[in-house]
């Protein structure tokens, strides 16, 4: 009898202190039989239970509800983007996200085929870096040391939004349109049709900080830029990106300068289908001189082709040097106080976001610059313009028949 009631009590206390499914093996059991569950497990999302669920990766939600203080975006299970798999505690992510947490977007239709997936953060202003930086202090919006970035990378999606970014020749959200080619409106008329049309005119001030970096006694003559090469990149309307053969002051005179004028030209003129063509000249007229007392010197290029009517993307001045295996090989500019993606710490002798070395539209074109020219209809299956009647050409700026 008595080991009976021993056996009873033994039974009712061992029911007492058991945890439910013995919490699953993974957690303790507790007072009051309630489970500790182990990191990463849990029921139905929550902490507790019986412990048999798997908890799945969190991440700042990209949507939810704001609490009493107004705060949004708190950590939610899978960003609340995609359901948790709680076998697995694996996500599954919903249409357009991904990643462990689905904490990023995909990009639609994977960009096509003809461009990058880029997050928020890495996208930046314009197509040219002297588009933002033209060495005007309302240009400097820069964020961070480098400056290359001009989102705030402190927003809450900026390292998990993306978007596509386009190889050249194509466009569109998902990179899937071919771009057609730009021109000028040839029935466009100005307000005084009695004067010629105005080209645009980029200026490339080059500015030499001498060995030290400084303007001392010894820097005050254009010496410093003698047998150094550099080149120049272009960028076209279609986003095709061409770097120039290297050229050279020969020497720190006049005759010097004409030279190194006519071999910019001449760079500019050879770039590849015809981006730089027609017009007087070959689509481009180059001088350079010295400014005055200092080693800095000056160089204005005139875009009058009929390839790049309208005002085009900023040049870029390659300034570093570029050796043996390197194209294009050249020497570059060892002390240009110019600041860019093209210059390199090593190579400069002064990095400061100043009015020093620069590049920028010192005339803006009164021509215009139309996709089709305004005359035409894209195909963007093909990229090549469907001309109206009574005109033809590749971007549809030539007259057949006055209409």
């Amino acid at each position: 009898m008595f080991s009976k009631i021993v056996l009873a009590a033994t039974l009712i206390a061992a029911a007492q202190a058991a945890c439910p499914n013995s919490c699953s093996g993974h957690g303790t059991c507790g007072t009051n039989e309630v489970c500790s569950c182990f990191d990463g497990w849990g029921m139905n999302g929550v902490s507790g239970g019986d412990c048999s669920d798997r908890f799945c990766p969190s991440e700042l939600a990209w949507v939810d509800a704001p609490d009493r203080s107004g705060v949004q975006h708190r950590y939610a299970e899978c960003a609340a983007k995609g359901l948790c798999d709680r076998e697995l505690g694996e996500c599954t992510c919903f249409g357009g996200f991904e990643g462990k947490a689905c904490h990023r977007q995909t990009c639609p239709d994977g960009c096509s085929g003809h461009g990058t997936c880029e997050f928020m953060a890495d996208l930046s202003f314009g197509t040219v870096y002297n588009e933002y930086y033209d060495s005007s202090t309302d240009a400097l919006r820069k964020i961070g040391s480098g400056g290359a970035k001009f989102g705030s990378v402190n927003v809450w999606d900026s390292d998990r939004a993306r978007a596509c970014v386009c190889d050249a020749g194509w466009t569109g959200i998902n990179c899937a349109s071919r771009m057609c080619p730009y021109g000028n409106d040839v029935m466009d008329t100005r307000a005084n049709t009695g004067v010629s049309a105005v080209a645009q005119v980029q200026t490339i001030t080059l500015l030499s900080g001498g060995v030290d970096g400084g303007q001392d006694s010894h820097d005050d003559s254009i010496a410093q830029f003698v047998g150094k090469s550099f080149s120049l990149t272009f960028t076209s309307k279609m986003n095709e990106t061409f770097t120039t053969i290297p050229v050279e002051l020969a020497s720190a005179d006049t005759a010097g300068l004409n030279d190194l004028a006519g071999d910019i030209d001449t760079a500019l003129q050879n770039l590849p289908n015809r981006v730089i063509s027609g017009g007087t000249g070959g689509g481009v007229e180059v001088s350079a001189m010295q400014l005055p007392f200092s080693a800095a010197m000056m160089i204005a290029v005139t875009f009058s082709g009929t390839s790049v009517h309208g005002n085009q993307n900023l040049l870029e001045v390659n300034v570093n040097s570029c050796g043996a295996g390197c194209t294009p090989m050249q020497d570059g500019l060892e002390y240009v106080l110019e600041v860019g993606f093209n210059s390199s710490a090593a190579n400069v002798a002064k990095n400061a976001w100043g009015s020093e070395s620069s590049i920028k539209q010192t005339t803006a074109a009164d021509y215009n610059s139309f996709e089709c020219g305004r005359r035409g209809k894209c195909d963007f299956d093909t990229g090549v313009c469907a001309c109206f009647e009574g005109y033809t050409g590749e971007s549809c700026t030539m007259l057949t028949a006055l209409l």
